[in-house]
């Protein structure tokens, strides 16, 4: 019977061979909720952003950039697993180097542009909320943010072809069998670093926009971050309500502290397998569904405080109360 390592290092669920069928069918339907709620609610972002002209602003773009990176994840990745983990564990396809190569290279393109939309997002709306609306105004013109965004994709690309199995999930936390130097650990110990860097200047960011909010007198609220066409400000308008700033902040830390949740459980894991040693199975799968989960999510975080996302959202849906009064 093969070892955890071999088994971990070529399962697309992180799970071990000794795990029960009930275990892989719990988290191929989990995976299967996560497809389905993912992709429709990244693909009403989009289809909203692109229908209604008051959506289509800088943040938006970005929010939509990184909704068009999760749908490679819910839309192209996920379902595999889901499929994937109702098959027997001697399966030629999960024993296949080459196709578990190319899901790792759909997750990695998918979630290294969402990690590099939700920067965008957040610097976005730093400039927006700090800066003067000159500099906003001249930094994110429409070339410089179409730039951006293709960076963001370039970047990913970049890292699929120097680094094939940084994001498969189990190849970087554990080395393969018969493997003894510690060179297949390095993937894990860069993507943990690249994602604390990520993380510090997300963070960096928000925590600046709500001591700006908190001690600013302009009128700014940061649900919405659209940069308006009234731009510059007035002079002097009147300092906001404690209420809005309150509620402003708390909105901004509980984006923050959902992001932390879910990707700080990868980085502390791949961390633990770098310099101490593997983390269980279970905990590996954890933290990596974890960070996929942020996929499916995203869209929420982005868009549930904003009137104008649910003004254009109840424009589209359909009317339970029209159907019932006719």
């Amino acid at each position: 019977m093969p070892n955890a390592s071999s088994w971990s290092a070529s399962s697309p669920l992180l799970l071990l061979w000794e795990d029960s069928s009930g275990t892989r069918i719990f988290l191929s339907l989990l995976y299967a909720v996560l497809a389905i709620s993912g992709t429709l609610s990244n693909v009403m972002v989009i289809y909203l952003v692109f229908s209604f002209k008051k959506l289509q602003t800088t943040s938006n773009a970005f929010i939509v950039n990184g909704c068009a990176a999760d749908l490679s994840v819910c839309a192209l990745w996920m379902p595999q697993e889901a499929v994937l983990g109702l098959l027997p564990p001697n399966s030629s396809s999960l024993r296949s180097v080459e196709y578990r190569l190319l899901r790792g290279g759909l997750l990695g393109l998918g979630l290294t542009v969402s990690l590099a939309s939700h920067l965008l997002v957040a610097f976005n709306r730093y400039v927006l909320i700090t800066k003067l609306p000159s500099v906003y105004q001249a930094l994110y013109q429409r070339r410089h943010t179409g730039c951006m965004i293709g960076l963001s994709w370039a970047l990913a690309l970049l890292l699929l072809l120097l680094l094939p199995g940084l994001w498969t999930p189990g190849s970087a936390q554990q080395p393969p069998p018969r493997q003894t130097d510690g060179s297949s650990r390095y993937p894990a110990l860069l993507l943990a670093l690249a994602v604390l860097g990520q993380t510090a200047l997300l963070l960096h960011c928000y925590l600046g926009i709500v001591r700006r909010v908190r001690g600013s007198a302009k009128r700014v609220s940061v649900l919405n971050f659209h940069l308006l066409h009234q731009l510059p400000f007035p002079a002097a308008p009147p300092p906001p309500r404690r209420a809005q700033r309150r509620l402003s902040s708390v909105s901004v830390l509980l984006l923050c502290c959902v992001f932390l949740l879910g990707t700080q459980p990868l980085v502390w894991v791949s961390l633990l397998g770098f310099f101490l040693r593997p983390a269980p199975a279970a905990l590996q799968a954890a933290s990596w569904l974890l960070l996929c989960s942020l996929s499916a999510l995203n869209p929420l975080l982005y868009t549930w405080r904003s009137e104008e996302f649910r003004r254009a959202a109840r424009s589209v849906l359909p009317r339970a109360e029209g159907a019932a009064a006719a």
